[in-house]
């Protein structure tokens, strides 16, 4: 980890330590290349398969109770002066050194023994696979001792030194409100490991291979993810070689951060007496920095708009994510000159049917492209001759919250609002180059959108469930190809509902609930698929004869699978209220798997 121990790793362009790199210990092996060890002409005489263990610490030793005193991880030096005698006694001692877990032992010739170690010392120790090495030439143990600490206080430095590396360099991101994509690059610049962010679905937010293939990175993931089963919050899981840390903020989990070391794939097996077998403490503090990174990132919201379309946007966000007090937002609206006490409140929300319009790529694209259509909603209210908040409330969808007189006005209200928008974005098409993009279903005029309502209110503080549900419509009316004028919640049915919940924690969190454990069943046993089994079960009506046809087996056959899936899920499948529970979850998960 420090330049005297080059075998170990590289370094990164930023100048900390790669991934690949193991702990801040020196190996036997790199100890042997030493200039004060090379001096004694060493030769290893058996366990040559351990010289790639850590090295803890040096410890000089001449009588052979010496096992007692250690603590594993040590090159154990001695001149074999106070060794046994017999072949039982030499055979004892090495492998009660071989237990307690250190790294070595070397041994200096021309005291104890003249021409070499005895074999049966050195047929114990191979064995045992513990590292022997005879120093053909007298050398000062103290030589040898100064130089291996110097080595690893060094590496502890450095170790020191790329972690405050690693502070200063997500600091400088939070700072600067880097983004998702941003985060993930630079921590898997700092540990030249690739490192992928997930939802609590195992779906990818966002990965950067670290060079390798993205492809085979990413195949199979959500199987591959569920194997990962650390424990604990922050932990490596020796088993797939990934090291995983939870991320989220005042409570609320959505995700994981994962990053793979060894980068190369090939997980380190433990051996007796090394400190550790996983990662580096850095790549720890390394994912850790990087998941609050992103955490705190979803919570800060960062817009060019002009001041009072800022007012607006902090005012529909409070109203949205309970930000500011109630009073607070109603007391500001009334100095902007919209009124909202005392009137019938509907949430409205407008977005284009697809993400990117065509042609278009990149994150200035789909920002002009929110903006046109939030000056396009903001032209629309004006033009019906309406009050309201207005304002892109994501990255996706602009809002707006109406005020009318009475309820007998809303229907009139969203009516002359969607034929002025249908108006202002069909002038602003064929005007101007608009950067709303093109309809390739018309070939003329703007892109299509989606105008989706929340029910009515008759109160600010229950406008929130109005905007909330008119989001909610406006994504799940994405996959509905009605051409209507204003989508309501009667047009969404249940697996609509899902589909736009399904970047919601919570609804993650009950799928895993409920499926969680089937679906690991089926990423272990990938031929059997019992989540299919359960599927034809529930669509079926649960009429298990239909259902065993549907799933092309014999009836004993689909019988025993059910009676399977009742085992690993713990429920009772002839249950009702069960049933609905789990096919509910199943709507669920593909709401959330859909592209």
């Amino acid at each position: 980890m420090s330049p005297a121990v080059p075998a170990r790793g590289g370094k990164s362009s930023s100048g900390v330590t790669d991934g690949s790199v193991s702990a801040v210990f020196p190996t036997v092996r790199e100890i042997l290349a030493l200039d004060p060890v090379r001096h004694g002409a060493p030769r290893v005489v058996a366990g040559d398969d351990g010289l790639d263990r850590p090295v803890r610490w040096v410890h000089v030793a001449e009588v052979p109770d010496i096992a007692t005193l250690l603590g594993g991880g040590e090159l154990v030096l001695t001149t074999g002066i106070g060794l046994p005698a017999d072949d039982a006694g030499l055979r004892a001692f090495i492998g009660d050194l071989a237990d307690v877990g250190v790294s070595g032992l070397v041994v200096e010739l021309g005291r104890r023994y003249l021409s070499g170690v005895p074999r049966v010392m050195a047929a114990a120790a191979d064995r045992r696979g513990l590292p022997l090495v005879e120093l053909r030439r007298a050398t000062p143990f103290v030589r040898i001792t100064e130089a291996v600490h110097a080595l690893i206080v060094d590496a502890q430095l450095t170790e020191l030194r790329a972690t405050e590396e690693i502070h200063q360099r997500f600091n400088d991101l939070s700072v600067e409100g880097a983004d998702t994509a941003e985060v993930i690059r630079q921590a898997a610049e700092l540990s030249g490991c690739p490192v992928v962010l997930e939802n609590l679905s195992r779906q990818v937010l966002g990965y950067d291979p670290a060079g390798e293939s993205a492809e085979l990175l990413l195949d199979g993931w959500e199987q591959h993810s569920r194997r990962i089963r650390p424990a604990g919050r922050t932990a490596y899981d020796l088993d797939s070689g990934w090291l995983v840390t939870t991320v989220g903020a005042r409570g609320q989990d959505w995700g994981r951060l994962l990053l793979r070391w060894p980068a190369s794939g090939d997980v380190p097996s433990a051996q007796a007496g090394e400190p550790t077998a996983g990662p580096p403490t850095r790549l720890t503090i390394l994912i850790e920095r990087a998941a609050s990174t992103l955490a705190l990132g979803r919570l800060i919201r960062r817009d060019a708009e002009g001041l009072e379309r800022q007012i607006h946007r902090t005012l529909l966000t409070a109203l949205l994510d309970h930000s500011r007090p109630v009073d607070e937002v109603g007391l500001r609206a009334k100095a902007l000159g919209v009124v909202l006490d005392r009137r019938h409140l509907v949430g409205v929300m407008v977005r284009h049917r697809a993400d990117d319009a065509a042609g278009e790529v990149g994150p200035e694209a789909a920002q002009a492209r929110l903006r046109d259509l939030a000056e396009a909603v903001g032209q629309a209210v004006r033009e019906a001759k309406l009050t309201a908040l207005t304002s892109a409330v994501d990255d996706h969808s602009v809002g707006a919250l109406l005020a009318l007189p009475d309820p007998a006005a809303e229907d009139r209200a969203l009516s002359a609002f969607a034929s002025a928008l249908h108006r202002v974005r069909l002038d602003a098409g064929t005007g101007r180059a608009s950067t709303a993009g093109v309809d390739p279903a018309r070939g003329a005029g703007p892109a299509a959108v989606i105008v989706a309502a929340g029910s009515g209110v008759g109160s600010l503080r229950e406008a929130r469930r109005s905007l909330v549900e008119a989001r909610q419509i406006a994504e799940a009316a994405r996959r509905d190809r009605r051409d209507l004028p204003i989508f309501r919640l009667p047009h969404v049915g249940l697996a609509g509902l899902l589909h736009l919940l399904r970047d919601e924690p919570r609804l993650q969190t009950f799928v895993e609930r409920e499926l969680g454990t089937l679906l690991e069943y089926d990423a272990r046993h990938p031929r059997e698929q019992l989540l299919d089994t359960l599927r034809a079960y529930l669509e079926q009506g649960r009429n298990k004869s239909a259902a065993a046809a549907v799933a092309h087996l014999s009836r004993p056959a689909f019988y025993e699978r059910l009676a399977r899936i009742a085992r690993i899920l713990d429920v009772d499948l002839d249950s009702v209220e069960a049933a609905l529970s789990l096919h509910v979850a199943l709507l669920a998960l593909e709401a959330v798997r859909a592209p």
